[in-house]
């Protein structure tokens, strides 16, 4: 939610800003609302004002009555009488101006909670996707080197097959089963399919408690609407989520599609001490997603499912331009530091004002090369320089920085620590980002590793999750 007061101030940065957006929202009707709506109260204030000021006349004009007599008696007494009826018509005009006033603010709000957080400056303007750019590529060395711009045969020594015929040779993921369950963009993980998913989930899991110290939390996958609001998921986003109870109703319920909304949620409406931040969150949960518009797109294999499950980690922090950067860069290396101990050829992307979502001053994606992703018309894996534009290169993780348009939302704020009477409140900054999100991530895993004979070579990384199983598709002497 942006702050109104900056809207007045300087609308031109918000009309820009949702054009670069490509959002529909309007903010020059925001503002002729917020202008009735700050009449409608300045008027119920002078109503209330008139109303206190009568009591004081009536008490000031009985005392005057006691005294009076004759014509000034009468003429008081008149004056009185008109007086004391005014109230009762106070009252009314009170009982119509706070109806009009609540229709009003309502107005206002729905429209308020569609304005997009406005780019930072150094984002670069595009119209969706297409127009994101890369910022830099980590490529694997020693053994498990792999170029992207080189094909996948000369650098292995054969022909390499996609994750389906993958899972489907080593039975890893059952589709038609998954189908047969839950409908379209289902599977169910099987055997070393579900134990590799589940030595993923740990890995990213124990790298953000033990080794970088974030808290984990439970979060929900079942919330309010009005926690859906408050995250800004909705009302902006509300046909990729599945409405489960009550969905036209305030207080209906609805599956989450990351676990930022229930760790951002955790402290919604409350007044954090200031020494308590930066608090560093992380959770695994499972995630649903609709995927509506998505039709036709991606819908064979583990890339855009339905239901998933993710490792995610949250900030809260002060309300500092710098120290949300800051943030934003250290949870970017987080991820990338795991996908480096996955030895996971990845590269940062920069998204553009079109792709950034309503709530993001910025966000950075970073993807996995997944060779089945680049491919020629007869199937034909190809290198990324073949492919070209960003065929074969995968969406992994998404790290955005949000100020305090999340947090104005969830009215979460911080006592300000240069108010000596500790009167004050800011709102925090918040910044979310994907840890490892399955089973997507096991795209790149099965087809990076995967060797000439069929089976798979469980990463270092992940062998202490699996018993220190190196292969999957057959055992070796020692695993025997």
């Amino acid at each position: 939610m942006i702050d109104l007061n900056d809207l007045r101030a300087d609308p031109d940065k918000y009309r820009h800003g949702a054009a670069n957006k490509n959002s529909s929202a309007d903010i020059d009707a925001l503002l002729k609302l917020d202008a009735t709506v700050r009449d409608l109260q300045t008027r119920r204030q002078t109503l209330a004002a008139e109303k206190n000021a009568i009591g004081k006349q009536i008490g000031a004009l009985a005392s005057r009555l006691k005294k009076a007599a004759g014509n000034e008696k009468n003429a008081l007494q008149a004056e009185m009488n008109a007086l004391q009826q005014r109230p009762q018509a106070i009252k009314a005009e009170e009982a119509e101006l706070d109806q009009t006033l609540a229709a009003s603010e309502t107005a206002r709000l729905n429209l308020w909670l569609t304005v997009p957080q406005p780019a930072d400056a150094d984002v670069p303007v595009g119209k969706g996707a297409q127009d994101n750019a890369e910022r830099s590529r980590w490529n694997p060395g020693g053994e498990r080197a792999f170029n992207p711009d080189a094909s996948f045969e000369s650098q292995r020594g054969f022909r390499p097959k996609t994750h389906l015929e993958l899972v489907r040779n080593l039975d890893l993921v059952d589709f038609d089963r998954g189908v047969k369950i839950a409908g379209s963009r289902s599977y169910v993980l099987k055997g070393d399919g579900m134990r590799l998913h589940q030595a993923v989930l740990s890995l990213a899991f124990d790298f953000m408690t033990q080794d970088n110290g974030f808290t984990p939390l439970s979060a929900s996958c079942l919330v309010k609407h009005g926690t859906m609001v408050g995250t800004g998921f909705f009302p902006g986003g509300r046909e990729q989520v599945y409405d489960v109870a009550n969905p036209t109703s305030a207080d209906g319920l609805a599956l989450t599609g990351t676990g930022e909304v229930g760790l951002m949620a955790y402290h919604q409406g409350e007044i954090l001490d200031p020494a308590d931040l930066p608090l560093r969150y992380t959770t695994v949960s499972t995630c649903f997603r609709r995927e509506a518009g998505a039709a036709g797109k991606d819908a064979a294999g583990l890339y855009r499912i339905h239901q998933f499950d993710k490792v995610e980690q949250v900030v809260i922090c002060a309300a500092d331009t710098q120290e949300s950067r800051a943030w934003h860069a250290k949870m970017i290396g987080f991820v990338e530091a795991l996908l480096k101990k996955l030895e996971l050829p990845h590269r940062q992307l920069q998204c553009c004002t079109g792709d950034l979502g309503s709530k993001n001053a910025d966000m950075i994606d970073l993807e996995c090369w997944m060779p089945s992703r680049a491919v020629d018309t007869n199937g034909n894996l190809l290198t990324a320089i073949d492919a070209g534009g960003d065929a074969g290169w995968g969406e992994t993780h998404s790290a955005s920085r949000l100020y305090d348009y999340q947090t104005r939302r969830l009215n979460l704020r911080y006592r300000d620590p240069d108010d000596p009477k500790g009167k004050k409140t800011k709102f925090c900054h918040s910044l979310n980002n994907t840890v490892a999100a399955s089973p997507r991530i096991l795209i790149p895993i099965l087809e990076l590793y995967q060797n000439a004979d069929g089976t798979v070579t469980v990463p270092d990384a992940l062998r202490p999750y699996l018993g220190g199983q190196t292969t999957i598709g057959r055992q070796t002497p020692s695993e025997a």
